[in-house]
């Protein structure tokens, strides 16, 4: 199991915009969707995972819990399903996640976000600035650390309060998105 870090893109950057099929749904979700929402929080992920798989309960969670709360909320998985079927859009129907799952087929949003792991955060304001990137918590596959969101909850509990993120925000840590043989951005070069 590889362990990647975010690349932990500038603060202020705007969200890169995008428009992906929804693989619960079938339909077309854009980034524009969430204009006049509290905040727009896109968590890069995929099925197969470990990294995922340890905090797919609580990232459920959080995606309940501030979805009613007025944050729209977006998870992508940018995996080349072609070398990890288990990632295809087929499949990622079944995960039960209650936002939209986009399938990233071109992996040209995933390169605009710079995002460079699975599960990899971004937290944007009702502007759609760039106020949090990286970890849900401390919590990694084989740690005893608990399961909690405090890094991302405290973050998202900031947006919806009007205020910015702490600046000091720890990198996510997971598996290295799945690239495309030869469609690997320069970025993800030392991944």
């Amino acid at each position: 199991m590889s362990r990647t870090p975010s690349t932990m893109l500038a603060l202020g950057t705007e969200a890169p915009d995008f428009s992906l099929t929804d693989a619960n749904t079938g339909e077309t979700v854009s980034r524009d969707d969430f204009r006049g929402k509290a905040g727009l929080l896109v968590a890069f992920i995929c099925n197969h995972c470990p990294y995922v798989k340890h905090i797919k309960s609580e990232l459920i969670a959080i995606g309940t819990e501030y979805g009613h709360q007025g944050v729209g909320v977006v998870a992508i998985s940018p995996n080349d399903v072609e070398n990890y079927p288990d990632d295809s859009p087929d499949k990622m129907a079944l995960e039960g996640y209650p936002f939209p799952y986009l399938y990233d087929e071109s992996q040209e949003v995933a390169k605009a976000y710079q995002a460079a792991c699975t599960p990899d955060f971004f937290l944007f304001d009702p502007d759609f600035k760039l106020v949090y990137r990286g970890q849900m918590d401390g919590a990694r596959p084989k740690n005893d650390e608990p399961i909690t969101g405090a890094d991302l909850r405290a973050a998202l509990d900031a947006v919806l309060a009007g205020q910015a993120p702490a600046e000091a925000q720890t990198p996510s840590l997971g598996c290295n998105i799945k690239w495309i043989p030869g469609n690997e951005p320069v970025y993800a070069q030392n991944t």
